[in-house]
Parts: C-alpha cells; structure tokens; sequence
C-alpha cells in the first residue's frame, strides 16, 4: 500500500500535485477539511462533536480528527494506498497517524515536501487570488503570516519523517509537468 504525504507551505503546489498523483497511482484523497465537513454533514458521532467545537471557535482535537481518518481508511479497506492532505501539521499529529496506521498493518511510505522560497510563494498566492477571489490569497501580509505560521509550527513535522528516512525535498518551481516527473521518480522508488 503505498501512502504518502505531500507537504509543503501554502502555495508549493499541493493541490495541483496531489490530484495528479491520485489520478497516476489510484490513491484515496484524504483531505482533513473534506473529511471533517463530510462527518458534520452526515450527523456521525465525531462530526457533531467536531461542529460543536467549531461553533465554539476551539479547533477539532487530534483525537477526533484521527478517529475520522480511522473511519476514512476503514471504508476503503481496498484502496491502493492514500494522500494525506493537510494533515499531519504537528509531530503529534504525525506521531498519532504512525499509530493508526500501524494499529492496520500499514505506515507512511514517504513524504514529499514542496520546496518553493518565500518570494515565489507570495507571487503564487497573490495571483491565485486574482483568479480564485480567496481574501488570504489577496493581501501580502496575511500571506506573509500564513508563511511563518507554516515554518514555525507545520515545518517541523518534515525532521519527524526525516528521522525516520521517509522524507524527500522537491524543487517546488518550474513546470507543473516537471515537478510531478520529480514527484512520480520518487514515488516509483517506493
């Protein structure tokens, strides 16, 4: 089963790459924010306890967040492998989805991180939100701080799969062609 994470700050091209992968090697997309708004919807035990919280303004706790992708994985027992999107953003977070998957006989088969410098990420954002009308792609400084919110608190979790000799920097810029050809080298190697 193959399992990744794709990783990177806001505007590295997450999206774009994760949907070409999931077309290539028939992964199932595991977004948190998906996941988290389709239990609210469906009136399931986690996602009233998550909506309850939200309403709140208090972030979803880890524990419910992985009971979710617990039920995510659990419904696709035959998946080829799975993207895990937005998540993990906290070593414990990464610490907790190491023992959920183990707990299923599986683990994270590698991470593959994004690298794009600061100047080309506000370049990105900005023009995406020209196109997409998102108001944090619009204004440099909530970008900026978007930025540092990710080197300070999200970075981290890429020594946490280093230490275990599962991750994979990929130069973030050029042509979407060429980095996925970077990306699918690496996968292939898995």
């Amino acid at each position: 089963m193959l399992n990744l994470v794709l990783f990177g700050p806001p505007g590295a091209g997450k999206g774009t790459q994760s949907q070409k992968l999931i077309d290539k090697y028939a992964l199932v997309h595991l977004s948190t924010g998906d996941i988290l708004r389709a239990e609210i919807s469906n009136g399931t035990t986690l996602g009233l306890e998550a909506k309850k919280l939200m309403d709140q303004g208090l972030l979803v706790p880890d524990e419910v967040v992985i009971g979710m992708i617990s039920n995510k994985l659990d419904a696709n027992k035959d998946a080829k492998g799975f993207i895990f999107d937005g998540f993990p953003r906290t070593v414990a977070q990464a610490e907790a989805l190491d023992n959920l998957l183990e707990s299923k006989g599986a683990s994270i088969s590698g991470m593959i991180a994004l690298q794009v410098d600061n100047e080309e990420l506000e370049k990105r954002l900005l023009l995406r939100g020209k196109d997409s009308g998102r108001p944090d792609d619009q204004n440099p400084e909530i970008i900026k701080k978007r930025v540092e919110e990710y080197n300070d608190k999200t970075a981290p979790v890429a020594n946490y799969y280093k230490g275990q000799g599962k991750l994979t920097g990929i130069n973030g810029i050029g042509s979407i062609e060429d980095i996925f050809g970077n990306i699918v080298t690496v996968v292939d190697a898995y």
